[in-house]
């Protein structure tokens, strides 16, 4: 089926005391976004929006639209860099494009497709609609989705490092890519529960520095003032190496974005340059409030979730957390045989026509397939 991209902006006053991103205007926050509008009229828009991602042209987006979904990708006002991101910010951004999309482009309907970082984002959103007077959503889908961003930073940070201001201090023991370490694949429990504990432990120091030099900014009275700092090693998940921990069909020694050793202190890695309230916001073990199980258990509203079961990014756990922890008794789970993190690549067109079967199917037993009149 053929269909129309329309680029359209959604624009609003900024009600942040500070300039989030960098150029623009500081007093109004605008939004980039896509409409794919089929040819065959709906009253239900798919809402697609990630923290950080541009990925208007994700084959999801474009085989969900060619298959006579009305879809908005919406790119937040952080997309692209996450250095300075709050979670709480995107949450306002995704409303907006929602109001828009109810009250301007006409839809009486709103899905929310939340993939990857996505899912929790829309749980998240779905949690806090009502409280802060936002249009919550009629449907929630979780297309390939994590638990959360600090869930996700946490189970892939390099647990060997000691001193966050010299990554070259390591615990050779709890290092995954020293050849000498003597814990090698396939990883004992006891290891894997020490080095999981390791992680959570990191998280936490860099958290306590993190809220130490914010009350020493604001002692000085520096109230809304900054520190960028860098995470060093954030692609050091034993999964990668060992298929037996969270097994799936994903090819051992690769990760969603290639070498997790080189990865892991890449500059395009997960949190790599960061901000104190950022951190809190998005990072934080225990004080980030974007959590998937968390928000999960809040929602009221039909739900799908979809994992893939080649997914080098987010692994069957995190699908299987997330649908437990919906709290709405209408919900459903699948699993895609041979679907990897973007259904890109050889052999994945079959993988991605099931995934958009099983959305059709469940769009149009909810209701969110009629057409406008």
């Amino acid at each position: 089926m053929s269909y129309q991209r329309s680029p359209y902006l959604v624009a609003f006053p900024n009600s942040s005391g500070v300039r989030d991103v960098y150029g623009g205007l500081a007093e109004i926050v605008v939004l980039e976004c896509y409409l794919l509008k089929p040819d065959i009229p709906s009253d239900t828009v798919l809402v697609f929006m990630h923290p950080i991602g541009g990925g208007a042209y994700l084959p999801m987006v474009n085989a969900l639209a060619r298959a006579g979904h009305h879809v908005i990708y919406a790119g937040s006002r952080f997309r692209g860099t996450d250095s300075a991101l709050l979670m709480e910010k995107v949450v306002e951004d995704l409303g907006e494009v929602i109001k828009d999309a109810r009250n301007r482009l006409g839809y009486a309907k709103v899905v929310l497709a939340g993939w990857s970082g996505g899912g929790s984002l829309s749980l998240f959103y779905q949690q806090q609609a009502g409280p802060l007077g936002l249009m919550p959503a009629d449907g929630i889908m979780l297309l390939a989705a994590h638990i959360s961003r600090h869930g996700t930073l946490t189970e892939w940070l390099d647990a060997s490092i000691l001193d966050e201001s010299d990554p070259s201090r390591r615990d050779p023991e709890l290092d995954l890519y020293n050849p000498d370490n003597p814990n090698q694949p396939p990883y004992r429990p006891a290891f894997l529960a020490r080095y999981r504990q390791a992680q959570i432990d990191r998280n936490r120091r860099i958290t306590r520095w993190v809220k130490a030099t914010l009350v020493e900014l604001q002692a000085q009275g520096r109230n809304d003032e900054e520190r960028c700092f860098v995470v060093h090693g954030t692609m050091a998940d034993p999964r990668w190496l060992d298929p037996t921990v969270d097994p799936n069909e994903r090819q051992p020694g690769v990760c969603y974005l290639g070498d997790p050793r080189v990865v892991n202190n890449s500059p395009i890695g997960l949190a790599r340059f960061c901000s104190l309230r950022s951190w809190l916001s998005q990072w934080s073990y225990d004080d980030a409030r974007a959590d998937g199980i968390a928000c999960g258990h809040d929602v009221a509203v039909p739900t799908l979730v979809i994992g893939n079961l080649a997914d080098d990014a987010c692994t069957p756990s995190h699908t299987r957390r997330l649908f437990e922890a919906i709290g709405h008794p209408d919900k459903e789970m699948h699993e895609i045989p041979g679907a990897n993190h973007y259904y890109s690549g050889p052999g994945q067109r079959a993988a991605l026509t099931q995934a958009v079967d099983i959305i059709t199917g469940w769009t149009a037993r909810h209701g969110f397939l009629e057409t406008a009149p």
